[in-house]
């Protein structure tokens, strides 16, 4: 079991350490889907403890997007905006124990998941056709 363990560690830091920035970012979309989800099923269940972890780690995604969104974007200060207002509310459903503030950021990230997997895929294809390449498309990885 130990072996495998290590296994799959080794694959996934390969697999971050040879993603491209797009592939970087879908899969930080993927982990903050997925704690989100796990803290909505703790609140459920009744595991407080589990749903402040899983909430955490959230806001943690949520505020690395927040730290290294590029400033001269036109959209970087509604997306700042966006992010601080998802953690409003992950804060807000850590606290009341409510499932609704959490359930509506998790509505939003699978959103933006979807919109940055489709804005990946229009950047490979203009940088395939501008530098001659073939890009992979990026992938989601499990959620």
């Amino acid at each position: 079991m130990l072996a495998q363990q290590q296994q799959r560690n080794k694959y996934l830091q390969t697999t971050v350490q040879t993603a491209t920035p797009q592939q970087l970012l879908i899969m930080l979309y993927d982990g903050a889907i997925r704690f989100c989800r796990q803290g909505i099923e703790a609140i459920r269940g009744g595991n407080y403890a589990a749903a402040n972890t899983s909430f955490l780690r959230t806001q943690d995604i949520i505020n690395e997007f927040i730290i290294t969104i590029d400033r001269t974007s036109p959209i970087s200060e509604s997306l700042i905006y966006l992010y601080e207002y998802f953690n409003t509310r992950l804060v807000e459903a850590n606290m009341k124990k409510n499932v609704e503030p959490a359930e509506e950021v998790l509505g939003h990230l699978v959103e933006l998941k979807e919109t940055w997997i489709q804005a990946a895929k229009q950047y490979n294809q203009i940088a395939g056709q501008a530098g001659g390449n073939t890009f992979t498309a990026t992938q989601s990885t499990v959620v």
